[in-house]
């Protein structure tokens, strides 16, 4: 069975859902967790050779991946998994999450799917769309 469970979460309830499952099936089953956030990379443009990027925005990012993460390895120890936690910054979240999954030898990805479809689903992309699409390790998807 599975023995290493990455577990993909953005902070939303449908998540916390899946992050809940997640922790369950990886107790159940004996296996650990690797737990991460995705965060976005926004670009920074200026036609003033002496700008500089202001990092106020990557502290709010990484104070936001530091308090959801944390409260993962807190479910996760009250449960009894063994947990790591990660965030990471990526263009393609859908990548960073594949590519975490493989990097630490993750043998099922676990995340939500939020269901849209139409016009929104073709603005916002689904990142479970994409991941059950591109990658080669098992993804159980919570609805």
């Amino acid at each position: 069975m599975y023995k290493s469970i990455l577990i993909a979460s953005d902070g939303s309830q449908l998540a916390d859902k899946a992050v809940e499952n997640g922790l369950a099936l990886a107790k159940a089953i004996s296996a650990r967790v690797v737990a991460v956030t995705v965060q976005p990379l926004y670009p920074y443009y200026s036609l003033d050779p002496g700008f500089e990027k202001s990092n106020e925005l990557d502290q709010v990012l990484q104070e936001q991946s530091k308090k959801l993460l944390g409260g993962v390895a807190a479910k996760a120890t009250a449960a009894g998994v063994p947990c790591e936690t990660l965030a990471v910054s990526a263009d393609q979240p859908y990548e960073a999450i594949i590519d975490t999954a493989k990097k630490k030898a993750c043998d099922l990805i676990v995340m939500a799917s939020h269901g849209r479809s139409g016009m929104t689903a073709v603005v916002l992309g689904s990142q479970a769309q994409k991941v059950l699409t591109h990658s080669t390790i098992p993804v159980l998807v919570y609805r």
